[in-house]
């Protein structure tokens, strides 16, 4: 079998293969599938709020864990030797555990906004890129 007899029998089997779609009526004029848009988003407002945790939250947060460091600290050597030093210890140890998840928290919102805001945008630009995309003579192979 020749290169030119096998390459006609690999495209007249991919042409079987291929699916077409045909459409019953245009779209609305509104464009789309359905009568209103469906998916809302705001990217902008996103950043936004991410900025917010970033500068406003995350700094604070850090701060008034520092301060109860020094405050039970202080408190614990002058009970030293009582169970109200044992207790001051092991509330601390809790405050400490309870702000580092806090702050992860924040941390953690404030990447999945920024990635939310940009994935959206990322693929409003992907799907406008692809229906402008003009066809190629093998695109059905």
């Amino acid at each position: 079998m020749s290169f030119e007899e096998e390459w006609s029998g690999l495209k007249r089997t991919a042409l079987e293969r291929q699916t077409s779609m045909r459409l019953n009526q245009l779209a609305p004029e509104a464009g789309g599938g359905g009568a209103a848009p469906d998916l809302k988003t705001a990217p902008a407002r996103k950043r936004k709020f991410a900025n917010t945790i970033e500068t406003e939250l995350e700094g604070p947060t850090c701060a008034a864990g520092d301060i109860a460091d020094g405050a039970m600290s202080t408190a614990a050597k002058a009970f030293a030797g009582w169970d109200t030093a044992a207790g001051l210890k092991k509330s601390h140890e809790r405050w400490e555990g309870k702000a580092k998840r806090l702050q992860g928290r924040l941390a953690s919102h404030k990447t999945q906004l920024r990635g939310a805001a940009n994935q959206l945008v990322n693929t409003d630009l992907d799907v406008g890129q692809t229906l402008r995309r003009p066809p190629s003579n093998l695109s059905g192979l």
